[in-house]
């Protein structure tokens, strides 16, 4: 298979999988369930395939593409797909964790049906946590690994199957270090709002691929800063 063959190849299974978990998203947006835990999780899960996805697909075409030029098993299609499950794998269990802190939320009503914080407070909170997280050098330093697929793979890189899903985590790892407090912004625009959804992907993307990513990151953190500031003393 040429180059331009498996990117096509690799292109458009990324491109049907995105798709899907947005087709699923959508659909999720326009259904009451929300305090179910089992179904929140689910939905968690494949909101997470959707909006991070996208943002993992450059670090997916430049393992495709090094695997390629290294003897071994991860040169078959299969390479990138173990990769991509190391990732959302990472996400999985952060999806785990999300929807158990909506179900307890729920319960103790602090957030509403439609995964909305009812508190004033948390949902300052959250949003000064989070704008202040843009600034820290945690982020930063995990946001720089995120932005340099090929230095990422060739420090991490590991041979075979079992080498493309570790490798897949350690990105995983590093994606969640940089924008997981950013997540936790749909417990205040509201979990299943997709027009904040659609916002944080095109955010998580920006700050991956475009040349001023970092400036995305100051500007998102000091408009959550900003908001969360207000909500408190606006009471």
């Amino acid at each position: 298979m040429s180059l331009v063959q498996d990117r096509i190849v690799v292109g458009g299974a990324l491109g049907a999988l995105i798709l899907m978990a947005w087709l699923y998203t959508i659909r999720a947006g326009m259904d009451m369930r929300f305090m179910d835990a089992q179904y929140a999780f689910w939905m968690w899960a494949v909101m997470m395939v959707a909006m991070m996805t996208p943002s993992a697909a450059p670090m997916v075409f430049v393992f495709s593409r090094v695997s390629r030029s290294r003897p071994g098993s991860e040169a078959s299609p299969l390479g990138p797909v173990v990769f991509l499950l190391g990732y959302l794998a990472l996400w999985t269990g952060f999806s785990a964790l999300a929807a158990i802190a909506q179900t307890l939320l729920g319960r103790a009503m602090i957030l509403s049906s439609m995964g909305v914080s009812t508190s004033t407070t948390l949902s300052a909170t959250l949003l000064i946590a989070a704008g202040l997280y843009q600034f820290s050098p945690w982020k930063y330093v995990c946001l720089s690994k995120c932005r340099a697929p090929l230095g990422f793979l060739l420090t991490e890189w590991r041979d075979g199957w079992s080498g493309a899903f570790l490798m897949g985590l350690r990105h995983g790892l590093y994606c969640i270090g940089c924008c997981w407090l950013v997540m936790t912004v749909l417990f205040v625009a509201g979990v299943m709002n997709l027009a904040w959804i659609a916002a944080l992907t095109v955010i998580v993307l920006a700050e991956r691929v475009f040349p001023f990513g970092k400036w995305v990151s100051y500007l998102t953190g000091a408009a959550a800063v900003c908001g969360g500031c207000w909500l408190l003393f606006s009471r």
